[in-house]
Parts: C-alpha cells; sequence; structure tokens
C-alpha cells in the first residue's frame, strides 16, 4: 500500500465516528446514503477491538469477554463518507439453533439487499486460521454474491514464521472463491499492526471497484 493510500486512510479515520443504530430486522436498517463496508467474524475473534482500533476510540464498539454480545447489525457513520457495519458474531457454542437460523437470516436478507455494500471484511483469528465455520460463511458469501476480504486479527499472539504460513495458507484457501479478494491482511488491535494498511483499504476502495 502505497503513501497515498495510507494518508488516505489516516485522514478518513480522524474524522467523528458516530453510533447510528442496531438492526434487529430489515425494516431497522439505516437509509443506503453512504457507501458501506461489514465486518464479519466469529464471536470471539476480536471484531470490536479491531473496530475501536481502527477508529481510535475506545469504547465506539463494545467489547466483552463474553462471546455472542453483537446479536444485531449495529451501524457507524464515519464522518458522512462511509457506513461501518457489525454483522453478528457467529459460531458462539451456546447460542440456540433458533438464534443461529435468525442471525443467519438477516445477515443473509441483508448482504443479498445492501445496494451501497463495497466489501465484507472477515476476520479470522491468526492464531487458529479458518475453521470449519468460517468456511461455512464462505460459502455464505459466495452464495450472497458478495465481495469479501480476510483479514487477520491477534497477529500479535503468533510468532512471525507462524503468522506468514498462516497468510499463505488462508491466502491458498481464498483463491477457491471468486468473490474473495487475494490480498489477506494482518492486523493486530493490541499494537495497531496492519491499521494503517486496513484503513488505506477502507479509503480506497471505490478506486477499483463498483458497487456489489
Amino acid at each position: 500500500m502505497d503513501e497515498d493510500a495510507i494518508e488516505r486512510g489516516r485522514l478518513l479515520f480522524a474524522r467523528e465516528c458516530r453510533f447510528v443504530t442496531g438492526a434487529a430486522g430489515l425494516d431497522d436498517l439505516p437509509a443506503a446514503d453512504l457507501p458501506e463496508v461489514a465486518f464479519a467474524g466469529r464471536s470471539n475473534v476480536g471484531k470490536s477491538s479491531l473496530l475501536n482500533a481502527l477508529t481510535g476510540r475506545k469504547n465506539l464498539a463494545r467489547t466483552s469477554n463474553t462471546p455472542g454480545r453483537t446479536r444485531q447489525l449495529n451501524f457507524f457513520d464515519l464522518g458522512g463518507e462511509l457506513m461501518l457495519a457489525d454483522l453478528p458474531g457467529y459460531g458462539y457454542a451456546r447460542a440456540s439453533r433458533s438464534e443461529v437460523r435468525s442471525w443467519t437470516r438477516l445477515t443473509m436478507d441483508y448482504l443479498r439487499g445492501r445496494p451501497t455494500l463495497r466489501r465484507v471484511f472477515l476476520l479470522i483469528d491468526a492464531r487458529h486460521g479458518l475453521m470449519p465455520t468460517d468456511n461455512e460463511i464462505l460459502d455464505l458469501f459466495d452464495n450472497a454474491a458478495v465481495a469479501y476480504q480476510a483479514v487477520l486479527t491477534k497477529a500479535d499472539k503468533t510468532k512471525p514464521a507462524e503468522l506468514s504460513d498462516r497468510l499463505t495458507e488462508i491466502a491458498r484457501s481464498l483463491a477457491k472463491h471468486p468473490a474473495a479478494h487475494p490480498e489477506v491482511i494482518a492486523t493486530s488491535a493490541v499494537r495497531k499492526t496492519g491499521i494503517a494498511e486496513l484503513r488505506a483499504w477502507l479509503a480506497t476502495l471505490d478506486d477499483t471497484e463498483s458497487l456489489s
């Protein structure tokens, strides 16, 4: 990622970011007035921590030691330029089957029907790589015909050689999915690794692709 893109990402995320609404159903979705990106991942992948690191706000997205707290789609307006959507976490073992069905249905309806959605960022724990539930979500994204990109979280908790192997392994797996972007981003919300690069990707999406 070049310096110009990094600077554009910095300026974008220097803007005020505010919570808009939590949607438990399609009728609760905010107006599709802004370009939009969504973040998806397992319930304990560190999604809230990453969103807080991206926006430079400690408590924008709530973090918890209890997986599965996000049971709705949460929307954040980034300076009137970009909408961030925090999708419900998946793979939480204590969730009932009816809850899982409800989350899956809501997520699918959102992915298929959101006209301003540019890309979904799929968060994957760097320590574990793609797990069976992640592969199920890849199939869900493929069926929804939505563009998506993998982002590794908690990269600080793996050794450099292990992280390199993980990046190669995931890129190889994603190559089998035509809607997946080939580049995988490694991040750490603790050490801020990869945060500037991810901001740059978000700031420059319109340079390379049209709406999904």
